[in-house]
């Protein structure tokens, strides 16, 4: 993998921007890339700091990513265990402020992502790269450039998270992508990998693939789902991306109620769609909404959908959903 040259330029930066006295805390909302990403991150401040703590914003319940976090050794603590104060540097990475709430506690000296750019420019130092499939792709460049060979940990969890965040390449793939996965296969334990890959559902999902099986609507190769209340929203993201598997469907829109959220997840085929800037356009003023062209979420708090529909009716609240997508659309029929 060759190292861009402005990629020793971006590292050189970054640096100048610790000291040797610096508590620095990594922030992510912990999924494969923003995992992977934040463990490059630690280690390219190993001894140029005093010390670094990787913290989540999130819950982690999906078993891929628990078992990542097991099987990689990650120390990986909750927002809610630590004290903002112990700590006088902050870094972002695979996420901006804007993106949650949590987000916002903390005046950040460093943001490294690949959404599209929402950062202030009054943060000292920002790295965005929306064409980029992956953040991961980005860390392992600034790993090339300071000379670190990865791990076999940290080469397998970069590994994943741009195999994981690309779909296998399908969507949002660059050469850089493509330049990093080839440099980082090297030294990944693709076994590992695999495991990792393989631990993706429960037997307690059953009866939430039952119920989209059997109360799925199709309107012009669009899927909708609606699961009701949720245990776990994880399953939205596991389903979405079941039913983009069958032929002619070309968006996969499921949502469900998670605490007191409405959560919606969409995946698309990519071709001429941008599902983070359609949710954003929709769902924005009421929540959380983005993502990318083939992948994005919307998290709505309930009491802002009071007026505008009846969430207790499953299929009332399936039908306005529905017309979010589809204006021309009155009624559902339900599968």
């Amino acid at each position: 993998m060759r190292c861009p040259v402005n990629a020793y330029k971006k590292l050189n930066r970054f640096y100048d921007l610790f000291t040797g006295s610096d508590q620095a805390l990594i922030v992510i909302n912990a999924d494969p890339d923003s995992i992977a990403s934040a463990m490059a991150v630690k280690r390219l401040l190993w001894r140029r700091v005093n010390n670094v703590t990787m913290v989540r914003i999130n819950r982690i319940t999906r078993p891929d990513n628990m078992a990542m976090i097991r099987l990689l050794d990650v120390s990986l603590v909750h927002v809610s265990k630590i004290d903002p104060k112990d700590y006088n540097k902050f870094v972002i990475v695979d996420s901006q402020p804007s993106h949650h709430e949590l987000f916002s506690a903390y005046d950040y000296t460093a943001v490294i992502d690949h959404h599209e750019d929402t950062v202030s420019n009054q943060i000292p130092y920002k790295d965005i790269r929306p064409e980029y499939g992956a953040t991961a792709s980005i860390m392992t460049e600034y790993l090339k450039a300071a000379k670190i060979k990865p791990s076999g940990r940290l080469a397998t969890g970069l590994y994943y998270a741009i195999k994981t965040d690309t779909a296998n390449f399908e969507r949002n793939t660059t050469n850089e992508d493509m330049q990093a996965f080839h440099y980082l296969f090297k030294h990944a334990n693709i076994h590992l990998a695999r495991k990792i890959e393989q631990v993706d559902l429960r037997l307690e999902f059953l009866d939430e693939f039952k119920k989209a099986i059997n109360g799925y609507v199709l309107s012009r190769n669009k899927i909708f789902v609606h699961l009701g209340m949720l245990k776990n929203p994880d399953i939205c993201v596991l389903i979405a991306d079941f039913f983009m598997r069958f032929n002619l469907v070309t968006w996969s829109i499921v949502s469900g109620i998670y605490e007191d959220k409405l959560v919606i997840i969409v995946r698309n085929d990519g071709f001429r769609k941008d599902a983070g800037k359609l949710l954003n356009r929709k769902f924005s003023t009421l929540g959380s909404a983005g993502g990318h062209k083939s992948m994005a979420r919307a998290e709505i708090f309930v009491e802002k959908l009071k007026g505008l529909v009846d969430i207790k009716k499953e299929k009332h609240l399936m039908n306005w959903i529905i017309n979010q997508f589809e204006n021309k659309y009155k009624y559902a029929k339900h599968k």
